[in-house]
């Protein structure tokens, strides 16, 4: 088997193949040190923990996860809670670095006898229409039964599916995010989301001693605009530090411009091609389900692989696309939901701007008060 990208999904693929003893070489095009430092989600559904659990892999998650079951929303009329952990599926979320799941699940690979090619730039993937399918780094070729694309979006997998053989869905809302890295203590105990006038805010834990913080900013703006001054000014406006108390400041680490959009391929298999992850799929950081969506078809790729190598039973392989879709696309709507409830959208004037507030606040509102709203919300935020 071979896997192009040693992300979270080519990582758990490759995981789950070497415990059931199928043979498996991962290609990476960064240093193994960049891949292990790369600051990504931190945001871990429930079912994506017990898949980590199931096969062994949550040793780090289970030690120095934290545990989440509510969240935040803030407004210039005050503050509410939603404890989630107690709505729709009653399931919590949690919070651990990408960058520390993916040096746990490369070490574990290792030491399950797998095979990692660091600083290895996949330039071509060809043969996938074959029995042989084959993947190119530099003046080298690796043939293998079957390959999975764990590369991205803008990967060299997703680039060796023919034109013409599947479809491809995309959608720009508009809408920007600025994503920061602050060496500052989380200022609350809870994911905050804040809804102000002159844009959103977010405060997500990442560590005891790191914090997230996105603020909504215009398309196009370039994160040098951003000195610390004024970063910290404009979290303090939007997260309304001056009702709710003020917040831990730190060195900003990472300044970095999220367009929120979506690109989505379907179907996400062609002949012995396998998308897994963002090459199948590019979901907003909206409603955090990237990693989880990976860690959900790379699961689902692991166990058709081996009821096909094992077993000589190629039925769920063939249904891995028909059965990762429903998922996707669920990922999609809630992104969706949640870029209108955060964000709004795009505005041609004042009186657009105006409007679009005024559905944000009423859209909140609704979910301050209907159990049926908390619930879609609950059983959407924890689960795919």
């Amino acid at each position: 088997m071979l896997v192009v990208g040693a992300g979270p999904a080519g990582l758990v693929l490759g995981n789950l193949l070497r415990a059931e003893g199928i043979d498996c070489l991962i290609l990476e095009r960064r240093s193994r040190a960049h891949v292990e430092h790369r600051a990504r989600a931190g945001f871990l559904a429930a079912n994506s923990v017990r898949i980590l659990e199931r096969n062994g892999l949550a040793d780090g998650v289970n030690a120095g996860g934290q545990r989440h079951g509510t969240c935040s929303f803030r407004t210039d009329h005050g503050q509410f809670e939603l404890n989630y952990g107690a709505l729709g599926r009653r399931e919590m979320t949690t919070v651990y670095p990408q960058q520390d799941l993916v040096r746990d699940l490369i070490a574990e690979f290792l030491d399950r006898g797998g095979d990692i090619r660091f600083d290895a730039a996949v330039s071509e993937v060809g043969g996938v229409g074959t029995d042989r399918p084959w993947v190119a780094a530099g003046d080298r070729r690796w043939h293998g039964r079957f390959v999975a694309g764990c590369d991205g979006r803008h990967g060299v997998s997703r680039a060796a599916v023919p034109a013409g053989a599947a479809r491809r869905y995309q959608r720009t809302y508009g809408v920007s995010w600025l994503a920061l890295l602050a060496e500052a203590p989380p200022s609350m105990s809870t994911v905050t989301y804040a809804i102000h006038a002159n844009g959103f805010a977010g405060h997500m834990a990442r560590t005891p001693s790191v914090t997230r913080y996105y603020l909504q900013c215009p398309p196009g703006d370039d994160p040098d605009r951003w000195p610390e001054r004024r970063i910290w000014d404009e979290l303090g406006v939007r997260m309304h530090t001056q009702r709710h108390g003020a917040l831990k400041q730190g060195n900003v680490i990472e300044r970095r411009i999220i367009d929120m959009r979506c690109d989505v391929i379907e179907p996400i298999q062609y002949g012995r091609l396998f998308l897994v992850g963002d090459a199948a799929s590019l979901v907003s950081p909206a409603a955090a389900k990237g990693a989880n969506l990976a860690i959900m078809a790379a699961d689902k790729l692991a166990r058709a692989l081996a009821t096909a190598l094992r077993h000589g039973d190629e039925g769920p392989l063939s249904r891995y696309s028909a059965d990762c879709m429903p998922h996707i696309w669920r990922a999609q709507e809630f992104s969706q939901w949640m870029i209108h409830l955060l964000c709004g959208g795009p505005a041609n004037n004042d009186e657009e701007a105006a409007f679009q507030r005024a559905v944000q606040l009423a859209r909140l509102d609704s979910l301050r008060t209907s159990r049926r709203h908390q619930d879609y919300f609950a059983e959407s935020y924890v689960g795919i």
